[in-house]
């Protein structure tokens, strides 16, 4: 079999199945996606996906390359011993191969899984109180929220085992005095949920950067809308509405190609 292709390179799609190189394009996209939002943080920060078929290898970004510039052909195949298992002359950032490695061996439901240290995002990681309940997202998020406590550069393995039992079934998690993280079934569900967290995050920053009272509900009301929130947005039941993660990823993530494409479509190569 020829593994490079008219240039002498090695052709990654030649080696891979049609599943994990549609894989492979959806997630680069996801990145370009944080770039294109301004989300970024140099070279940190990292999204993963499971290779489709192969439950336990998971595809992550190369230590060294900017987000705008990760294609699907860029991206590096890693078992859960941390073995890079196509070439590559690069690497991946360790802290991704602990957070992400951990979620994506714990579970199984999970094939994507998103973080950031956006802005706004760790603002909030930053407060006591965490996400407040004060817009419609907010109240999304915090329907299916965890948190974890910071414990440094996440680079010990041990922390794996603390990290999991914290984002327990959520989707979404804040990890204190760092960031935000999301995962879902697919990268369109994953990126859903982050985005949906991150402009929570935001609309909690810039209302209290206003200085005026905010309008905080009741616990009551809380309570009540949050179970709402979860009814209206639950992934458990086959028939999701269009509005569900599932239903409304299935609407997003197609706009979210096409943005990219009229942008720079060399996310697919």
């Amino acid at each position: 079999m020829n593994i490079t292709d008219a240039a002498g390179q090695f052709d990654v799609r030649a080696q891979v199945s049609a599943e994990e190189w549609q894989m492979r394009v959806d997630l680069a996209a996801c990145y370009r996606l944080v770039d294109h939002h301004g989300w970024t943080d140099l070279l940190a920060t990292h999204i993963s996906a499971r290779v489709p078929g192969e439950p336990d290898h998971f595809l992550i970004n190369p230590f060294g390359l900017l987000f705008g510039e990760i294609t699907a052909s860029s991206l590096l195949k890693v078992n859960e011993a941390g073995t890079v298992l196509l070439p590559s002359p690069y690497s991946f950032n360790q802290p991704g191969f602990v957070i992400h490695g951990a979620v994506h061996e714990a579970r199984s439901d999970v094939n994507c899984v998103v973080h950031l240290h956006t802005d706004d995002g760790t603002a909030v990681s930053a407060l006591a109180e965490g996400l407040l309940p004060l817009s419609q997202t907010a109240m999304v998020c915090t329907a299916d929220l965890s948190y974890h406590d910071f414990e440094g550069i996440a680079l010990n393995m041990d922390e794996r085992k603390r990290l999991v039992a914290d984002l327990g079934n959520t989707n979404r998690m804040i990890l204190r005095n760092h960031g935000t993280l999301a995962c879902g079934r697919s990268v369109a569900e994953a990126w859903v949920r982050i985005y949906q967290l991150e402009r929570a995050c935001a609309s909690q920053v810039r209302a209290a950067t206003t200085g005026s009272r905010l309008n905080m509900p009741s616990q009551e009301s809380i309570d009540t809308v949050a179970r709402q929130t979860a009814k209206q947005t639950s992934i458990t039941r086959e028939a999701d509405g269009d509005y569900a993660p599932r239903g409304y990823a299935a609407l997003v993530w197609p706009a979210m190609l096409r943005l990219l494409d009229k942008k720079d479509s060399s996310f697919r190569s």
